[in-house]
């Protein structure tokens, strides 16, 4: 069983119920993330899933010079202090440089290190050493085992509120695949694991100047993670996702959602001998 990791009102791992980390890729404005935040809180709530919010205030790895990255640090700090205090719950967004981690964690909850980055030493360390829970994407290029090394980065610090994410694994050009296998491995380094559902089904760069996607096979890997064994989903959800300006193509509509996570829950609880 992996540690407990306490967030708010919030607890990811050691036996509790599956948690839900979900928000759009990007901030698009203030009124897309509250419409998003009200929906999904009021989903969660009524199938007793504790949620935390997610969205970036910056997403500095998209495909082209061009694409649209966010309103930035301040105005995107400030619409996720909006949210939380609107909705009482807690918040997450990525980091992408040292600089950015002290003025976020003074506003979110949990700081979450992109896949890309999760062999970046300092920028790991800095956001360890702030206290705050730490969520690291798996890298694309990484063996799950590979993770003990960012584990021991963060514990150094001495913050054990880890989470680690999978997202999938680089396969060919354009391409993830998810090895199933990673939970568990990952699970046994003894800190909660998190099943990226939307990023999972993502094809980097696939639109040519944009990340392609299948979202059709979001809930094929949903339930197959949550049978074999998480902690916690992260999905990325959007009231449009073909107008969304960023990983639209593999955004989960929120239409789409409650169905979803009531085939989550049913499958959580089937393992549990509640069903």
């Amino acid at each position: 069983m992996t540690k407990k990791v306490h967030i708010g009102d919030c607890v990811i791992g050691g036996g509790a119920p599956l948690a839900l980390i979900a928000g759009p890729c990007v901030i698009e404005s203030l009124d897309l993330c509250m419409e998003v935040a009200h929906e999904v809180n009021e989903i969660a709530r009524s199938l007793g899933i504790p949620f935390i919010f997610k969205a970036s205030f910056d997403k500095a790895n998209r495909t082209a010079i061009d694409s649209f990255r966010g309103p930035g640090l301040d105005r995107g700090l400030e619409i996720l202090s909006v949210v939380k205090a609107a909705f009482k719950v807690p918040t997450l967004t990525d980091v992408h440089e040292v600089w950015q981690v002290k003025p976020a964690s003074e506003v979110v909850d949990i700081l979450q290190v992109p896949a890309f980055l999760s062999r970046q030493t300092d920028l790991v360390v800095a956001a360890a050493s702030t206290g705050k829970a730490v969520n690291v994407k798996k890298g694309q290029f990484l063996a799950p085992w590979d993770m003990k090394n960012v584990v021991k980065k963060i514990l150094e610090t001495g913050n054990e509120k880890i989470l680690l994410t999978e997202r999938g694994a680089a396969f060919g050009y354009n391409t993830l695949v998810v090895d199933m296998r990673s939970l568990p491995m990952m699970r046994a380094l003894g800190y909660p694991v998190v099943f990226d559902g939307t990023h999972s089904v993502q094809e980097p760069g696939g639109a040519g100047t944009a990340s392609g996607g299948q979202r059709e096979y979001v809930p094929h890997l949903v339930r197959a993670a949550v049978a074999v064994g998480i902690d916690a989903l992260f999905l990325e959800v959007h009231p449009q996702p073909d107008k969304g300006l960023s990983d639209g193509a593999n955004m989960l509509s929120l239409k789409d959602l409650p169905g979803l996570l009531k085939q989550a829950k049913a499958i959580e609880l089937a393992l549990a001998g509640e069903a």
